[in-house]
């Protein structure tokens, strides 16, 4: 006996009964190459830091004997080593000051620009000097080395720390006032407002109304600069040259020239320079997610 289909019985399934959630399966079914593609990328760019920490507990020996393996027993020697024997903590000392004095002398010079270039009412001018300012970023890096060389030399600031902090602030000033300028294009100008009615100067302006306003730039100007300061290597070695000056990286060359079969200890010594930055990054993460994102939509 055929059934017969009346109304009650036809009922339709929970994918047609739910378009959204059979969309949504249908997406998320499609996003797994992309997920997959994104861990092999997370796993090829962390496996070196891993292979280099798992070295650095290592002996020579076990280095060039088993170098894929795990250490037989993790052995602090190697970090000793290498922050005593190899003035490893004096290199990061020198990073820690040129890093943080040049930071901190560009965070002061971008944010006073960037301050003048959007918010005072020189509207041509402003524009053709925040044009001439971003062409910075269009000039390679390399192509400045012999002029800038040549800049230090005259000023008698060669082999100093501060001619690395100069030319540090001088390579981070235009992506810095880049950042700076579209974020504080975005503040209210309600709140200039209210500041000149209480009888505040344009630096009383700046002091206390803008630079609380773009914290959230600031911190991520910071970190970045940071992050790029602390890394360099070439301005370094070109203008520094005594030992008791170089900063992490070209002491860590140095290290590597003097003790060329000891790759256990300079390996030691990566870890240790890598767990400045790698702590600053991984605590101030949303900062920086936040700083870049926060000037992208006025009002």
């Amino acid at each position: 006996m055929e059934r017969v289909l009346t109304k009650g019985n036809l009922t339709p399934s929970k994918d047609t009964a739910n378009p959204k959630l059979h969309r949504s399966v249908k997406v998320r079914n499609s996003q797994w190459p992309l997920h997959l593609s994104l861990w092999v990328y997370v796993i090829v760019i962390l496996f070196p830091l891993l292979w280099l920490l798992l070295s650095s507990f290592k002996t020579n020996r076990e280095i060039t004997v088993n170098t894929w393996a795990f250490p037989s027993k993790f052995n602090f020697d190697n970090y000793k080593a290498a922050w005593q024997s190899a003035h490893i903590g004096e290199y990061a000392f020198n990073s820690l000051y040129v890093t943080v004095a040049a930071c901190l002398l560009t965070i002061l010079l971008s944010a006073a620009t960037a301050f003048a270039l959007s918010r005072m009412k020189y509207k041509v001018l402003s524009k053709r000097i925040y044009g001439l300012i971003l062409m910075g970023l269009l000039v390679p890096p390399g192509a400045l080395f012999i002029p800038l060389y040549r800049l230090v030399n005259d000023l008698h600031l060669y082999d100093t720390h501060q001619a690395l902090i100069l030319v540090y602030c001088t390579y981070a000033l235009p992506i810095t006032i880049f950042i700076l300028h579209a974020f504080m294009q975005s503040v209210p100008s309600e709140l200039e407002e209210a500041g000149i009615m209480d009888g505040l100067s344009a630096a009383g302006l700046f002091v206390r109304v803008i630079i609380p306003v773009s914290m959230p730039a600031l911190v991520t100007v910071f970190i970045l600069a940071f992050i790029g300061n602390w890394n360099e290597y070439i301005l370094s070695q070109l203008l520094v040259t005594t030992e008791s000056l170089r900063t992490l990286p070209t002491g860590m060359a140095t290290f590597n020239d003097g003790y060329r079969t000891n790759f256990a200890s300079l390996s030691a010594a990566v870890i240790i320079s890598i767990i400045p930055v790698l702590l600053v990054y991984m605590f101030l993460q949303r900062q920086i997610i936040d700083g870049m994102t926060a000037g992208s939509v006025k009002g």
